[in-house]
Formats: C-alpha cells, structure tokens, sequence
C-alpha cells in the first residue's frame, strides 16, 4: 500500500492540471467571446443610434430656420437640440466603455495614451506617461489586455489609493511588452494577496495568465504608493 500513495498523489496532481488548463482554457475564451460582443454593441451603437442621432440634430437646424422666428419657439428648439447633444455624448460614452475603437483603427498607443489623458482630466489627477515612440506591434489580445489592465488599474487608484500622481510606463522589446502602473497613494492597505483577489484584477490577472504573461501587484513600504506590472511575451514566430 505505501508504493500506491506516491501513485494516486502523481494521479491525482495531472488531473489537477489538466483542470485547471481547461479553466484557463475556458475563460479565455469567454473573454474572447465577451470583446467580440462588446465590439459588436459598440459598432451597432455607433452605425445606428449614433447616425439616427446626428440625423435628427440635422433635421431640427434645418426646421429651426423655416420656423418662425419666435423666441418661445427659438427657446424650445435650442432646449431640444441640447438634449440631442446630451444624448449624443452619453451614446459615445456608452461605446467607449464597451469598446475602445482606437485600438483597432489608431493603434494600443494611441488608446493607452488617450486613456491616461482623460483619466487626468476626468480626475484631476497629474498623469506622467512613458510610451514608446512607435506604435506597439503586437496581436489584438494582448492590447486589449493592456488597456484592460490601465483601465482597471485607474479605477483602483480612483477608489482606493487617495493619490495625486501616476505614473505610466510601457515599455516593447522583441520579447515582451510591460505595463507599469505607479500611484503615490497610501498603498495596500489589505496586502497583495487580498487586492489580487478581488473580481476586476482577478479577472485581468487570469486574462494575462492566459495570454502567458504574469501581473505583480507591490506596495512601497518606504515611500508609499503601489506598483502593478503587467508583463506579455510576444509570440514567436
């Protein structure tokens, strides 16, 4: 009996293995799945609501000149060409958050950079970016996972951090590209282990160990603040 234990550990150990490869598996391709219909939405919010829109802002400056020139009727088309706006700029926020089309049509570059400024001014909030000066060559997956890190990253720092400054770094060789994210807010007040397990870097963290990259989340104890580092081997070949 004590030669079948070392046996039924090996056993026991590969079927682990093999489970959590399918997991992996498994949930990059619901991520696959789930930017693919994020993409989708964006487009059709985009090429229908958004166009109908644009439409209507037309049609009423073209009705706003024919009408009579009152000021109760002027107040009212000015009020109704205000809401069109509105409705216009929530519909292309809506498409942002679903899916960042400079990705695909500006490059990760532009999309990371862009993020940042916004992120700034949204949030007053001093942003100090380094990006390399050519576009990142690189498959869509890993820049959607970038941006999906940055995005995350920033939401964190926004909520938990109390910072006033951020760092961005990415940096592109032929081997890997890195993400670095530095905030000089309190720092971790849980500890690594206990943020890393929290469903938004949870769920960036499997997308990237999907991808075979690596995310490490550090506090500086000395100076204050945290470090997250996203790090994604290109392919070969």
């Amino acid at each position: 009996m004590s030669q079948s234990k070392p046996e039924q550990f090996s056993e026991s150990s590969q079927v682990d293995a093999l489970r959590a490869a399918d997991l992996s598996e498994l949930l990059g391709h619901v991520n696959t799945s789930w930017d693919n219909e994020r993409r989708s939405l964006s487009r059709q919010l985009h090429d229908s609501l958004g166009s109908s829109l644009t439409a209507l802002t037309m049609h009423l400056s073209l009705l706003t000149q024919q009408m009579p020139q009152e000021r109760v009727l002027l107040d009212r088309a000015a009020q109704m060409k205000q809401l069109l706006l509105n409705v216009i700029e929530t519909n292309r926020q809506m498409q942002m958050k679903l899916w960042n089309d400079k990705l695909e049509f500006l490059g990760v570059k532009v999309a990371l950079g862009e993020l940042a400024e916004q992120f700034s001014e949204q949030h007053q909030i001093a942003v100090r970016c380094s990006l390399p000066e050519d576009e990142l060559v690189c498959p869509r997956g890993h820049g959607v996972a970038l941006l999906r890190t940055l995005e995350e990253a920033l939401s964190n720092i926004v909520a938990h951090a109390q910072a006033n400054a951020v760092d961005i770094i990415v940096d592109d060789n032929d081997e890997a590209l890195m993400l670095t994210v530095k905030d000089n807010g309190i720092g971790l007040q849980d500890g690594p282990a206990t943020q890393l397990s929290k469903h938004g870097l949870r769920a960036v963290r499997e997308r990237v160990h999907y991808l075979g990259g690596m995310l490490v989340l550090t506090a500086d104890t000395g100076a204050g603040g945290t470090t997250l580092t996203v790090t994604l081997p290109k392919p070969k070949g």
